[in-house]
Parts: structure tokens; C-alpha cells; sequence
């Protein structure tokens, strides 16, 4: 009789134990599920940021005939759309310039002395850093200050 105790005992801590592990697994599925509807436009917005990059530079291109012309005045207006749109869908850009320096969201491509920025600030953005929600999509790259030159 205790044998008997003693395996129902164990078959009803092992049904426990299975029964939390299918808990968990439930949980884990549904946070997996939630993670993957959040983040389902990572890859689309990844390959649409290299465009946005040229877009910007040719603006700058075209603020170089004059901020009067219509062909600037009609690239800054689509490129407002284009990051008011990518703003109300979750994306963020990074400012870097006049931030420390993060390896988190930045990425250092070069160091220069500076009398007037202190060590470790950004100094300089040469490609836009973005969030997608709370990820990194794209660290900024930075040139970072190293003080002052000696």
C-alpha cells in the first residue's frame, strides 16, 4: 500500500510538472506570436532606409541650387511625409550631435581633437542611426570627439 502511495505521489508531481511546463510554453508561444506582429515591418523598414539616406542627400544636393527652388521645396515636403509616415509607425531616429558617445546606438567611424567639445561627445552624424519601437534598427555613425588636441 505505501508502494502505491508512494508511486501515486510521484505521477501526481509529475502531472503538476507537466502541467506548468505547458503553462510556460503557452506563455512563451503567446509573447513569440506578440514579438513577431511588432516587429513584422523590421526587414521591410531595414531596406527601405538606404533609400531614405539618398533622398536626404539628394535634398542636399538640391538646397545647394537654393532653398527658394521648387525642386528642393518639393523634395522637403515628401521627405516630411515620407518620416512623419515611418514616425507614426514606430520608427525613430537617432540624433547623435552633441550626445556621449553610446556603443549601444552608436557606431564610431572616426576620432578628431576639438578645443570646444569635450571627450567621448559626437561631434559629427555621417548616416542617421533609427529605433524600430524599443530595438535598434541601425546604430548612427559617428565621428567622435577625443578633446583637445595635444
Amino acid at each position: 500500500m505505501a508502494e502505491m502511495q508512494a508511486d501515486l505521489d510521484r505521477f501526481r508531481d509529475l502531472a503538476m510538472r507537466t502541467q506548468a511546463d505547458f503553462e510556460n510554453y503557452k506563455k512563451r508561444c503567446a509573447r513569440e506570436k506578440d514579438d513577431a506582429i511588432k516587429y513584422a515591418n523590421t526587414s521591410l523598414l531595414d531596406k527601405l532606409l538606404p533609400i531614405i539616406d539618398n533622398f536626404e542627400l539628394g535634398l542636399a544636393a538640391a538646397k545647394e541650387q537654393g532653398e527658394q527652388s521648387p525642386i528642393y521645396s518639393g523634395m522637403n515636403l515628401v521627405l516630411k511625409q515620407l518620416n512623419d509616415f515611418l514616425i507614426d509607425n514606430g520608427l525613430q531616429p537617432i540624433d547623435a550631435v552633441g550626445q556621449k558617445f553610446d556603443p549601444n546606438l552608436h557606431e564610431a567611424i572616426a576620432h578628431e581633437p576639438s578645443d570646444t567639445v569635450p571627450d567621448h561627445v559626437v561631434t559629427k552624424q555621417t548616416r542617421r542611426g533609427y529605433k524600430f519601437k524599443d530595438r535598434l534598427l541601425r546604430p548612427a555613425a559617428v565621428v567622435v570627439s577625443s578633446g583637445p588636441a595635444k
